[in-house]
């Protein structure tokens, strides 16, 4: 029998339990190295309720319980010829819980080889397979024809017999010289003409996989500042007259999709929000409202949306770009969404921004927030287009980057409003310029 996909993290605590407690009864208080040779009896699934399931084979990546006699004598364990990590807390004479090494063998036997400290090597017969590719993201979803784009995921494996092949929607199949690179993780390839909206699919020799995500995904537009799609508003609205300006194309920026938010370039500096007007966009809905300015999860996309995904089955994304000539090095990204209790046309207040801090209610408010220039100290999209994932479940931040302990619910799906401030980061003086376009609420399947 062969295992479907088990991962460690997912079986961690029933495995403790189960395999340990009824198969593992005698793990000493301090683990010491055996002496003599290994012997292995069979291997077994890790889920306790699946105890009496032999294996003969399993995935990358799986974790698998080895059944046999003084397994503790055991100094390494290969998978072909892929070393596996042993951890002692899982190891008795009897049992031991171990991960498949994600590597691709180099040379495969179809065997498990036991090393123990004296060099003594013992093997077993079992077969380790290779998954269907695994396609998770896109470098950027709205990839225009003609222009290099990147698929991240794993298990992209190209045979020289079974060369790797990608099926853009459309069906329109992508080989050969269109692309350009394949390591186990990411895929460039040249976006062909008619592709349209829909998942890509990767096929290798080992069978295909479906993105989990759209092309050209219009799925719940909620802000693409051209309003040609269905229940997507062109524009913000507030009492802020800039929102005006955010539909632009700047001669340095190519469009991805039409007009898109623009905002910058004025100084920051970290610590300051000198210029709040140029980065800051406020969506404030009219609570009576059947048309037009409605609350956002009125619209009926994202209202159907709401009907059948729990909040933290969702995701925001938007595609933005940084020119390298204006690198973003200073404050967070705050992304609020806000009830018509916090702030609506007929409840017009900034004070929900200019008190977002925990000294006040107002910045308790869970929200996402993004700065991607923490790690290095200055963030740009090298000239292009990117697609930015935020789950919902990490929008349960404060303006600071702490965790909020208040919960998100529906209610504050009413307004967005988007602005640089905080983020618990020191940076430095700069003048970032950020555009964005196709802010979207879609699900995370």
């Amino acid at each position: 029998m062969k295992t479907r996909y088990i991962n460690w993290f997912f079986v961690a605590a029933l495995a403790v339990m189960g395999c340990l407690m009824t198969a593992c009864e005698d793990q000493p208080d301090k683990y010491e190295i055996a002496d003599g040779v290994p012997t292995l009896k069979y291997v077994r699934s890790p889920l306790p309720e699946e105890a009496d399931s032999l294996l003969v084979g399993a995935y990358l990546g799986n974790t698998v319980c080895l059944v046999g006699d003084n397994l503790r004598s055991i100094y390494e364990l290969y998978f072909n010829d892929q070393k596996a990590t042993l951890n002692t807390s899982y190891m008795t004479d009897h049992t031991i819980l171990v991960d498949i090494p994600k590597n691709i063998p180099e040379e495969v036997t179809n065997k498990i080889y036991m090393v123990t400290k004296s060099g003594a090597k013992v093997d077993f017969d079992f077969s380790v397979m290779v998954p269907a590719p695994v396609v998770s993201s896109m470098s950027c979803e709205y990839a225009p024809a003609g222009s290099e784009a990147v698929l991240y995921g794993d298990y992209f494996v190209d045979d020289p017999n079974v060369p790797l092949t990608i099926s853009m929607p459309g069906d329109i199949t992508v080989e050969g010289e269109q692309i350009t690179s394949i390591t186990k993780t990411a895929i460039k390839f040249i976006v062909p003409e008619g592709a349209v909206q829909g998942n890509i699919r990767v096929k290798s020799i080992y069978g295909t996989g479906q993105s989990v995500f759209q092309y050209k995904d219009t799925r719940n537009i909620l802000f693409d500042w051209d309003g040609k799609y269905e229940g997507a508003l062109a524009a913000g609205n507030s009492w802020n007259g800039d929102n005006e300006k955010k539909g632009q194309i700047l001669a340095s920026v190519p469009s991805v999709d039409g007009k898109y938010m623009v905002m910058g370039p004025a100084t920051l500096s970290g610590g300051q929000w000198q210029t709040p007007g140029e980065y800051l966009m406020m969506y404030w809905p009219d609570p009576n409202a059947t048309e037009g300015c409605v609350p956002l999860y009125n619209l009926p996309q994202f209202k159907k949306m709401l009907e059948d995904y729990k909040i933290e089955e969702l995701a925001l994304k938007f595609e933005v770009y940084v020119p390298t000539s204006n690198p973003w090095m200073a404050e967070g990204m705050q992304i609020r969404f806000t009830s018509l209790d916090e702030v609506s046309m007929s409840n017009q207040t900034q004070d929900y921004i200019w008190n977002d801090d925990e000294s006040h209610e107002e910045g308790k408010a869970p929200r996402g927030v993004w700065v991607p220039w923490e790690e290095t100290g200055s963030y740009d999209t090298n000239n292009q287009w990117v697609t930015v994932t935020l789950k919902m479940s990490e929008f349960n931040k404060l303006v600071s980057g702490l965790a909020s302990d208040t919960e998100f619910t529906q209610d504050r799906f009413a307004g967005l409003s988007i602005f640089l401030r905080g983020g618990g980061v020191d940076g430095k003086e700069c003048e970032p310029i950020i555009c964005m376009d196709n802010i979207r609420v879609v699900p995370v399947e």
